[in-house]
């Protein structure tokens, strides 16, 4: 018995059941974490498989501090106690915890992972998580964006700014890029030194002169909330997507907005950005996944094709690009991961498959050297490796990461004398709390193991076969099904 189901359909009429199946519930899953936390919860209730901007929208509004924003607090030039009522540094697991095997059971498991690091916010959810020169950085409901040192996540330090509600981090060398509640976005220079120091730089749009009289509307700003943001380092461009439905383009240089196109139907979710070749990737609540391509010497930017394989909600995206192949990845709200090959003699990507093991919806991609990390409302997170030379995939692992589903997701390779030890991954899931990992993979078995395996499989395989995977799901799903609750 295998982990992994991949399907190629031929048409969108033999696609099985749960590839066409939309997963729309009348109760938001966030109803069910604040019953969680009563003590005298009686049963489950329904899940809801919704959008990355309706899980996002749980949230109340709160009241935010308005002032200036200003260079940053670092614990070493302040007082040395620690500020509780934002952060509480739980005890670090791994002292009593071991390296924990992955739950496959195959001839020869393929990885080990433990939790070197939990930190609980007491006041709200992480929505962002970026990783750049040994800090991560991590942006919620707070007018603070905070900065905690690889590995194991001491704090650093914080920068605040005037508005809060960071839907979106972008780390790049010394620049740090976040998105904010007025629709705006801060661009920080990071200093990191013995002291952590940080300035920001500009607010994209910048401000219009207060000595108009008739002062005019600012037509560069996004209309709704920042979700994303990516950037081609080769031209300085930095890409925002909004729930708007528009992407822009920022030229970092002299901090301007060259492009501005309304690109999908619905919220757009998530950005990246091939650094190879400058190629702009979207993704949509419209279900849509769309390639966009500089037009030539020019700023404007010109729609090459979409990916549309499933009517649910696309939330995250990734790609893993390399000099013999380019794999895109998009994680939906029907549980799937469904990835692209681009063509080596064109720039048509066309459909290679797709993952499944979420049980719900997919949140958050992270694709870095041969790995996918995907985090889902199922609140797991799971490791994927593609095979050399093929579209084949294996599930290395499922953690049981969180209480709630894992939000964002950000992952660096962890090196030792420039030799890869494995890779450090951090997670923030929608149960207050942010995690550390420490994740290393055994190398690839050959013969005898787990590819020869499903290499002999029946072709006809069902999904019902699949439901007796070794590969199990936490006890938090597992509860959930024991309800008279089901998927939907």
């Amino acid at each position: 018995m295998v982990s992994l189901y991949i399907y190629k359909p031929k048409s969108c009429s033999s696609i099985p059941f749960l590839l066409t199946m939309e997963y729309y519930g009348k109760r938001n899953l966030y109803s069910f974490i604040e019953e969680e936390t009563r003590a005298n919860q009686s049963s489950p209730p329904h899940l809801s498989f919704k959008s990355h901007r309706q899980i996002s929208d749980y949230d109340h509004d709160r009241d935010y501090d308005h002032d200036h924003d200003h260079v940053p607090y670092s614990p070493s030039m302040s007082s040395s106690t620690p500020n509780v009522n934002m952060y509480t540094l739980m005890p670090s697991p791994s002292l009593d915890s071991p390296w924990t095997l992955s739950p496959l059971q195959t001839p020869s498991p393929s990885l080990l992972h433990h939790c070197i690091a939990s930190l609980h916010r007491q006041e709200g959810n992480i929505f962002s998580i970026a990783v750049s020169r040994g800090l991560i950085f991590t942006g919620s409901e707070s007018c603070l964006i905070r900065a905690w040192r690889q590995p194991d996540c001491p704090e650093r330090g914080y920068l605040r700014a005037s508005y809060g509600d960071v839907r979106a981090i972008l780390a790049h060398g010394n620049i740090l890029f976040t998105s904010h509640r007025d629709n705006k976005v801060r661009r920080w220079n990071i200093n990191v030194a013995e002291n952590f120091q940080a300035k920001k730089v500009i607010t994209l749009p910048k401000r219009r002169s207060s000595f108009l009289i008739f002062p005019k509307t600012n037509t560069q700003k996004h209309k709704d909330c920042i979700s994303c943001m990516a950037y081609f380092h080769a031209e300085g461009l930095l890409y925002t997507g909004s729930w708007d439905k528009t992407v822009k383009a920022w030229r970092v240089s002299d901090n301007r907005s060259v492009d501005s196109f309304v690109a999908h139907d619905d919220c757009v979710n998530a950005i990246v950005v091939n650094q190879e070749d400058g190629c702009v990737f979207s993704c949509s609540s419209d279900g849509s996944v769309k390639i966009w391509r500089r037009v030539y010497d020019q700023s404007s930017h010109t729609l090459t094709m979409t990916l549309k394989f499933q009517p649910s909600p696309v939330n995250a995206l990734a790609l893993i690009t390399s000099l013999n192949s380019c794999f895109l990845y998009s994680g939906s709200s029907d549980g799937l991961i469904n990835f692209w090959e681009k063509e080596k003699m064109s720039s048509r990507y066309n459909h290679g498959g797709f993952l499944q093991g979420h049980r719900f919806a997919v949140l958050c991609l992270v694709a870095i050297e041969k790995l996918i990390f995907s985090g889902s409302e199922d609140t797991t997170i799971r490791v994927w490796r593609r095979e050399e030379g093929s579209c084949f995939h294996e599930c290395l692992a499922v953690i049981d990461a969180h209480r709630g589903p894992v939000r964002c997701l950000a992952a660096s390779v962890e090196t030792e004398k420039l030799v890869v030890m494995g890779f450090l991954v951090y997670s923030a899931g929608l149960d207050q709390t942010f995690k550390g990992w420490r994740v290393k993979v055994l190398p690839e078995e050959k013969k005898g193991g787990y590819i020869e395996d499903v290499e002999a499989m029946d072709t006809n395989i069902k999904i019902s076969e699949y439901e007796m995977s070794p590969v199990l799901s936490p006890s938090w799903v597992g509860k959930k099904l024991q309800g008279n609750y089901p998927v939907h």
